[in-house]
C-alpha cells in the first residue's frame, strides 16, 4: 500500500501528516518553528518531531513511506538547500523532495500540479513551478533586494509614511491621518511621529487594516498605495511565468496570506489580476481555502505519478491540522 507524508515547516509551526492514496488521514503530527533561518537546530528538532508524531499515531516506521514531501520556509536559495538537504535525508525517508512553502501552498489551492502563488501576510513571496515542474520564487527580502513595499508590514510603513507626507504637507490630506491616528492609540501626528522616531515603539504590523479601510471610503491616497503595491505584486508573480514559459498555459495564480484574502476592498486584488491577465491571459486568480500541508500530501502524490480524482482531491483539501 502506498503511504504519502506531507510536512509544512513555517516560522511558528511545523505540521506533519501521513495519507493513504486514498486520501485518507492516518497520522498527524505538530511542533514549532521549523524554518532553518531561525534556529537550525531547533528547525530540525521540530521537524523530527512532526515527523514521529505522525509516524507513531498512524503505526508506521519511516520505511512505510512512498514519498516524503517538505514544504518549507526559509527554503530560499541554494546556501539554504546546503543546510536542508542534509537535514532532511537525515530524517530517513527513502524517497523525500524539498521545495519552499510557498509551493506546497500553490498546490494546496489548486487542482493542477503547475502554477503559481502570491504570498502577502507580514511579509511578501512569490514563486511558480512549471508542467516540467521546475520552480522559481522571488522575495522575502526585502526592498533593496527588488521586492515592492509588499507585506502588511511593508505596506503599514506606507500607510504611516502618508499620515506624515500629509501632516508637514509634502503629501495630500488623507483618511488615513485619523485612522492610523486612533489604531496607535495617539493623541497627534506628532506625537506618533516621535514615538517611532526615538524608538519608544514600532510602527504596527497590523497597520495595513487602515489602508484598506480609507480605501473603502473613496481615500485615493490608500487606494494609490494598495493599486500600485498590486501592481508590483503583479510584476513579481508574472516575471516568474515568463521566466518558466508559462505565459501561455492554464494555470491558477493562487493568493495566500491574510492581506490578499482578508481585504476589505479589491484595489489591492484587481491591481495584480490586471498585469496577471495582460502577461498570462489564460491563468485564473484564485485564494486559498485549504492548510497548505494539504498541497503537500497533494505534491507527493504527484512526484509518485498519481492522477488523482476530484474526490480524493477535495478529501485532502478539507482535512484540518
Amino acid at each position: 500500500m502506498s503511504i504519502y507524508l506531507g510536512v509544512d515547516a513555517g516560522g511558528s509551526k511545523t505540521h506533519a501528516v501521513i495519507t493513504d492514496i486514498e486520501g485518507r488521514i492516518l497520522g498527524k503530527g505538530i511542533s514549532g518553528n521549523g524554518n532553518h533561518q531561525l534556529g537550525k537546530e531547533r528547525a530540525e528538532k521540530n521537524i523530527r518531531q512532526a515527523c514521529e508524531d505522525a509516524l507513531k499515531e498512524a503505526n508506521l516506521s519511516h520505511d512505510d513511506i512512498t514519498v516524503a514531501y517538505f514544504g518549507l520556509a526559509g527554503a530560499d536559495r541554494e546556501p539554504d538547500y546546503e543546510i536542508l538537504r542534509p537535514m532532511i535525508a537525515s530524517l530517513g525517508f527513502k524517497r523525500h523532495y524539498i521545495t519552499c512553502d510557498t509551493i506546497i501552498g500553490m498546490r494546496a489551492g489548486t487542482n493542477q500540479f503547475n502554477g503559481a502563488a502570491i504570498i502577502c501576510g507580514n511579509g511578501f513571496n512569490s514563486a511558480a513551478r512549471n508542467l516540467e515542474g521546475e520552480e522559481l520564487q522571488y522575495g522575502g527580502f526585502g526592498f533593496k533586494y527588488g521586492d515592492g513595499f509588499a507585506g502588511g508590514s511593508g505596506l503599514s510603513t506606507l500607510a504611516f509614511r502618508a499620515m506624515i507626507r500629509a501632516w508637514d504637507e509634502r503629501g495630500p490630506k488623507t483618511l488615513l491621518t485619523d485612522l492610523v491616528l486612533k489604531h496607535m492609540e495617539a493623541n497627534s501626528v506628532e506625537e506618533a511621529y516621535e514615538d517611532v522616531l526615538y524608538e519608544r515603539r514600532d510602527i504596527p504590523s497590523d497597520l495595513v487594516k487602515t489602508l484598506f479601510a480609507a480605501a473603502e471610503q473613496g481615500d485615493q491616497v490608500a487606494i494609490a498605495i494598495l493599486e500600485q503595491e498590486g501592481k508590483e505584486m503583479g510584476n513579481a508573480v508574472t516575471a516568474l511565468i515568463r521566466r518558466l514559459s508559462m505565459t501561455e498555459q492554464s494555470f491558477d495564480v493562487v493568493y495566500i496570506g491574510s492581506v490578499l484574502n482578508k481585504g476589505t476592498t479589491d484595489h489591492l486584488t484587481d491591481a495584480i489580476e490586471r498585469v496577471v491577465k495582460q502577461e498570462a491571459p489564460r491563468a485564473r486568480c484564485v485564494q486559498l481555502q485549504s492548510d497548505p500541508v494539504a498541497g503537500a500530501i497533494l505534491s507527493a502524490l504527484d512526484m509518485d505519478g498519481i492522477k488523482l480524482d476530484a474526490a480524493v482531491e477535495a478529501k485532502l483539501k478539507s482535512l484540518t491540522v
